[in-house]
């Protein structure tokens, strides 16, 4: 059994010590995570870098494709990851970048691993404890990574997807605006379920229940099948995590679209659109 994807500030208060902590503070154009770490972090955590530690360089499958599974093993022993101590990660976005070190963590075969919801403002908001500094990783790590258990779809098999969610803003998604990729517009077929819809007005994920109705609307809901009936996407394969934790919550299982809308339009014969179902 693996765990639920979140943990609240109490619980993590609780098992500081005896769980690794890692901070995946990142923001698009936002200011460089290292130095907010070294300013306030959670006792006993370690920085990771969502550029280099969680994603390849940049190239025909997107802005943040996948790291091979060696790389991904190699960070994650340097950063402490032990196969059999549960894992905490946490940012100051939401859970849009913790998502990230999660679902690798978890598709690389790590057991027990947890967001903290709500993240840095939660923590501190509930007058956690604060370390300054540039931490210190708690001894090597001996986490083997064995790729495959989480589901993923590619560019050749995502259109066969019977419901494939967009992550996106909703304005990014009609193909209104693109500030960040060279081509506006969705993946044909696609609906939109912006992550910032996932959350309370307190930056928390919404129940369970309230998800489970959020993502019905969109055709979305638990399936005892085996078969991918679900998978998401975004600008980078980053923030459809969000969703797919949302899902996840609401007892649906959604595939990551790793190369996303970067990755898709990569090839300019894949088909766009800025219809909307």
């Amino acid at each position: 059994m693996t765990t639920h994807p979140l943990i609240d500030v109490p619980g993590l208060n609780r098992l500081l010590g005896s769980v690794s902590v890692l901070d995946v503070r990142y923001r698009m154009g936002g200011p460089p995570g290292p130095a907010a770490f070294a300013a306030g972090h959670v006792p006993g955590a370690v920085y990771v870098d969502l550029e280099t530690d969680l994603s390849a360089p940049p190239g025909p499958g997107g802005r943040h494709p996948l790291p091979t599974p060696a790389d991904f093993e190699a960070a994650a022993r340097r950063l402490g990851v032990r196969s059999e101590r549960p894992v905490v990660v946490y940012d100051d976005w939401a859970g849009h970048a913790a998502g990230r070190a999660w679902w690798l963590l978890r598709y690389h075969g790590h057991r027990d691993v947890r967001i903290l919801d709500g993240g840095w403002a939660a923590w501190r908001a509930e007058h956690g404890p604060v370390e300054t500094g540039p931490g210190t990783v708690p001894g090597a790590g001996d986490f083997t990574a064995r790729p495959g258990h989480l589901p993923v779809v590619d560019a050749e098999n995502v259109l066969d997807v019977p419901v494939l969610v967009d992550a996106r803003a909703a304005e990014r998604y009609r193909g209104e605006v693109e500030p960040i990729d060279p081509v506006a517009g969705h993946i044909p077929g696609a609906v939109n379920v912006p992550t910032a819809k996932n959350l309370t007005a307190e930056g928390r994920f919404r129940p369970a229940a309230e998800l489970r109705e959020l993502y019905a609307a969109v055709g979305a809901t638990p399936s005892e099948a085996d078969e991918v009936r679900v998978a998401a996407y975004c600008g980078s394969g980053v923030t459809a995590v969000h969703d797919i934790v949302a899902m996840e919550i609401a007892g649906i299982t959604a595939a990551l679209y790793p190369g996303s809308w970067s990755g898709w339009i990569a090839d300019p014969s894949r088909p766009v659109t800025s219809e909307c179902p």
